[in-house]
């Protein structure tokens, strides 16, 4: 069955989970050796609700909820890494289509399979997309935004590869089996 891109499932998990994502944004840890970088956990939150909600949403949270999270947290958005949380959150979505979650399935194949596609997406971002994007839009220098990149990109994709695929993994213990059911006699 094909599902609805813009359901109004979708719609109500994008807008729960951007709140989230925003107060999940104030529990950042300070990397301290490069500057405005931080441990967030926001993205393994991120990483749940797009695997099990899709790419549409896991878009929306990452750009609604980046983009809230900076005009309330600093006074103004920064866009640059605010188009990474959106490309990261469809990223992240797009493994769904290859997990098997709705029916309790989360082995050593769908953590490997999630785990290319969060590696590859937010390497792809954070590395790349949003240093060019801060020196395109904001003329920041280049050893400074690629360090910044670097540095978030692989805290981003440690954490979500430790903490979000164990937070998929307890959520898919809750979902039922396929053929787990049995008639009783």
């Amino acid at each position: 069955m094909k599902k609805d891109w813009l359901s109004i499932r979708t719609i109500v998990a994008a807008g729960i989970g951007a709140a989230i994502f925003i107060i999940l944004r104030y529990i950042s840890i300070p990397v301290g050796f490069v500057p405005n970088t931080t441990v967030q956990l926001a993205y393994i939150f991120l990483a749940l609700i797009a695997v099990v909600y899709g790419p549409v949403a896991g878009g929306l949270i990452g750009l609604i909820g980046h983009s809230l999270g900076d005009a309330l947290q600093y006074g103004s958005v920064w866009w640059s890494w605010v188009v990474v949380s959106a490309l990261v959150g469809v990223g992240f979505g797009l493994a769904s289509h290859f997990l098997k979650l709705s029916t309790g399935e989360f082995g050593w194949k769908s953590i490997a399979i999630f785990n290319a596609f969060q590696v590859v997406t937010q390497a792809v971002g954070w590395f790349l997309v949003a240093p060019v994007l801060d020196i395109i839009i904001y003329g920041e220098p280049a050893n400074k935004v690629f360090a910044q990149g670097f540095v978030a990109g692989i805290l981003d994709i440690v954490t979500v590869g430790i903490f979000g695929t164990l937070l998929i993994w307890i959520y898919s213990r809750t979902r039922t089996k396929a053929g787990s059911l049995k008639k009783e006699a």
